[in-house]
């Protein structure tokens, strides 16, 4: 019984595509790790003072939201090939990139949604600008941020799919290298879909409960 189990497609198709779950996984840590401090920037970017800082981090945030992330992917691995980056630093880099671009989004919408009698109420004990949006505003704009940063993971870890297109192992790049060789794409395309399950949905709820625990 248990030969005949370990013996289907589904089972002997598990250690390549965990290879490639690895390279899915990384990536998008990695790369939203970058992300986050790129999108803090442009956020706070968005909300400068100073019209040059505003506008570079405007143009952006424009150019990388109105363009494909596989566009930008191709864009770095061929386009910029005189910097002979290999494919996974490609992936991080696009991964960082297109996520910086979103979270600087979700940054400057947290942070100019807390009202801002808050502001004055700082300005007013004797803050100065930077202490008040470090004390005041930035911890209730954070807790505001959790729910799009949750969805912005899913979202990237998906995204790292389209990089299969530039030789990334990732879990799409081993399924299909693996039901190249064997012919058996249903059962291969199906342990892909679930590896993919298993990281989402676990996320998602783990996400709620941090939702529920801090109240947002």
């Amino acid at each position: 019984m248990i030969d005949a189990i370990m013996d289907t497609p589904y089972i002997k198709s598990l250690p390549f595509l965990w290879e490639g779950l690895q390279f899915t996984v990384a990536i998008t840590l990695i790369g939203l790790f970058l992300g986050m401090i790129l999108g803090a920037l442009a956020g706070l970017g968005k909300l400068s003072k100073i019209k040059f800082i505003r506008t570079f981090w405007t143009v952006y945030i424009e150019i990388i939201r109105g363009t494909p992330i596989m566009a930008q992917a191709l864009f770095i691995y061929f386009g910029l090939a005189e910097l002979q980056l290999n494919s996974f630093a490609t992936g991080v880099i696009a991964i960082a990139l297109n996520a910086g671009a979103y979270i600087g989004e979700i940054v400057r919408g947290a942070v100019y949604s807390i009202d801002s009698g808050q502001t004055e109420a700082g300005r007013s004990l004797g803050l100065t600008e930077r202490q008040t949006m470090r004390y005041i505003v930035w911890p209730q704009a954070f807790k505001r941020m959790i729910p799009p940063l949750g969805n912005q993971f899913v979202i990237s870890l998906k995204d790292t799919s389209v990089f299969s297109v530039i030789a990334v192992p990732d879990l799409i790049y081993q399924g299909r290298q693996y039901y190249n060789a064997t012919f058996e794409q249903f059962e291969t395309l199906v342990m892909v879909c679930i590896f993919y399950l298993i990281i989402t949905i676990p996320a998602a709820l783990y996400l709620r409960r941090i939702e529920r625990k801090m109240d947002v």
